[in-house]
């Protein structure tokens, strides 16, 4: 495509303008660059939104940088202020969103199933998040939490507010889930007396804690499988 150095998007012809283009013949035809130009809208002085999308590619390297890198960083890059930073974070998220099947009504066989589910959401986030999934009788999914989001290194997670939810809508049995920031999914010390409380609180209150996955870039950790969460038999 001709360059357009210091002339805004809506100057340009019209076949060659990001949102007309992608209405006219699809989105696959778009640039990474023009596609988020789409999202940022509007550039600034001398400069395109479509400039704009290619600064971001040049500065964080690829999509997947973009998506990793924190609200303060994409905001150093002049015309990005924190609008634009929220409406790319949000198409992302869509994105994410869009390739994971419903949870409602799904049911989880598997220690492998779960991580399956959630390591798309969760294997590249700089912070610890702590997820509950909340099961009925019959071990299918009525909803998940988000009970705790932490530092890069750890999460605080107190049994009351884990089980907050569990109460609230009757289930039976939670499945907790979190990330490790590192990669690395073998269990910390907190890690493990974490869990340990954790079953013993849904014991008191009868809500069986089923199992603790940690996620990791490419593995997961099962309490269960690793016999440190016995199931009730």
């Amino acid at each position: 495509m001709t360059e357009k150095k210091n002339r805004s998007v809506k100057h340009w012809p019209q076949d060659e303008r990001p949102r007309e283009r992608l209405i006219m013949h699809g989105p696959s035809t778009l640039s990474e660059a023009q596609l988020l130009a789409i999202i940022i809208r509007n550039g600034r002085a001398g400069r395109s939104a479509v400039d704009l999308g290619r600064e971001l590619l040049d500065t964080f390297g690829s999509l997947a940088g973009i998506e990793q890198a924190g609200i303060r960083e994409l905001c150093k890059v002049e015309g990005i202020g924190p609008a634009k930073v929220a409406q790319i974070k949000a198409a992302v998220e869509l994105g994410r969103r869009y390739q994971m099947p419903s949870l409602a009504g799904a049911s989880f066989c598997s220690s492998s199933d779960v991580a399956a589910y959630y390591r798309p959401r969760m294997k590249d986030l700089k912070k610890e998040i702590f997820r509950c999934a909340l099961l009925d009788t019959k071990n299918k999914i009525l909803r998940e939490e988000v009970v705790s989001i932490g530092s890069l290194s750890a999460s605080i997670v107190h049994p009351r507010d884990t089980f907050k939810a569990a109460v609230r809508e009757s289930a039976a049995a939670v499945i907790f889930i979190h990330n490790h920031p590192s990669g690395d999914t073998k269990p910390s010390q907190e890690d493990i007396l974490l869990t340990r409380r954790l079953v013993q609180a849904g014991e008191v209150i009868g809500i069986q804690v089923l199992d603790h996955i940690i996620i990791g870039d490419s593995d997961h950790f099962s309490f269960r499988d690793n016999g440190m969460i016995t199931p009730v038999r």
